[in-house]
């Protein structure tokens, strides 16, 4: 027994040695309870878009953002959205983010954007982010956040996941810290998503029904169909919700001193729905009022073809493509001026 108590402690002198040498627990890497398992990500995806299959990884990084590893002092534009911007199903360098950034390349500016999207993300998750995550990360001060904003927002009726403040218990406080410091989990996790992460395998992703009947709302058409003056219960509940939650946000914009620019959205049938319609216009007016940024997508779309989204509201790659050589002049001319 006493050797067997012996060499417990010996392994546990060990871990702590190696822990205390290349852990975390002596440096300011407190992420805290919103980025809990959105750290240190590596899944493997098997898909297919119009016909071609994709094998791709997802990944994100030390410090949550998606992508390879950066050090957060070298972030200078952030871009936020939910899984529309996140786009997990979509390979790299594909993605309308990663498209954008290629353009900046092209054109030998240095510009870079980094994405902090993650599904079901809304207004309210934005501020979110201002409030649990981005304090805790360290010399962390970009300039500039682009907020890819309406879909999500447009059901602020219900609370989205990502949306809610997590639970901040003792075990919960605990897990942080373990997870936020310890290297043997890193290497652990690092190991388990690249040697025994299962591929999920996502072959039909484009609803075979969706373009059935199918009619492209433009903004012209919805200003026609959709009227402001008459709204109802749950609509004047949305538009109450988008509108505390767009004040929340701005506080946070105001305070850490950063250049807002917003983007509208679609879907996949342009501006089909009434409460989409609402949220982008409400936007509009809102950075009307402040004098933000806001590069109105709703209005330059004019048509989108069948197969440029897989569902309701997520691009497929001919999407994503559109979507990014779209925005790309209109970005463009916002942020050389800065």
């Amino acid at each position: 027994m006493r050797v067997i108590f012996f060499n417990i402690f010996i392994c546990f002198c060990l871990i702590v040695l190696f822990e205390s040498i290349f852990g975390y627990w002596f440096k300011d890497n407190n992420f805290g309870i919103h980025i809990r398992e959105l750290r240190n990500i590596e899944k493997q995806f098997d898909n297919d878009h119009n016909g071609k299959k994709y094998r791709y990884t997802f990944k994100r990084n030390f410090h949550g953002f998606i992508g390879e590893e950066i050090k957060p002092e070298e972030i200078k534009i952030v871009f936020e959205g939910g899984s529309t911007g996140e786009q997990l199903f979509t390979p790299p360098k594909l993605r309308i983010v990663d498209q954008l950034n290629a353009f900046f390349k092209k054109d030998q500016l240095d510009l870079n954007i980094i994405n902090a999207s993650k599904g079901g993300k809304s207004t309210r998750g934005y501020y979110n982010d201002f409030v649990n995550w981005f304090p805790n990360l360290k010399n962390f001060n970009p300039k500039i956040f682009i907020f890819y904003t309406g879909l999500n927002d447009s059901s602020l009726k219900n609370v989205k996941h990502y949306d809610e403040t997590n639970k901040n218990d003792i075990s919960n406080q605990m897990e942080d810290y373990i997870k936020n410091n310890s290297i043997l989990y890193e290497i652990k996790t690092k190991i388990q998503n690249k040697y025994f992460g299962k591929v999920r395998v996502f072959y039909g992703l484009y609803q075979k029904d969706l373009y059935n009947d199918f009619k492209y709302i433009n903004y012209e058409e919805a200003k026609l169909k959709y009227n402001l003056n008459d709204l109802s219960p749950e609509d004047i509940i949305l538009t109450n919700n988008f509108e505390k939650n767009l004040l929340n946000l701005d506080k946070k914009i105001i305070e850490t001193k950063v250049i807002p620019i917003f983007i509208t959205q679609v879907a996949f049938d342009g501006i089909g729905s009434k409460e989409l319609f609402l949220i982008n216009e409400m936007l509009k007016e809102f950075c009307k009022r402040r004098n933000y940024d806001i590069i109105k997508l709703d209005e330059i779309i004019r048509s989108l073809e069948k197969n440029d989204f897989y569902d309701q509201v997520h691009t497929g790659i001919n999407g994503s493509k559109k979507i990014a050589k779209i925005l790309y002049p209109h970005l463009k001319n916002i942020l050389i001026n800065y």
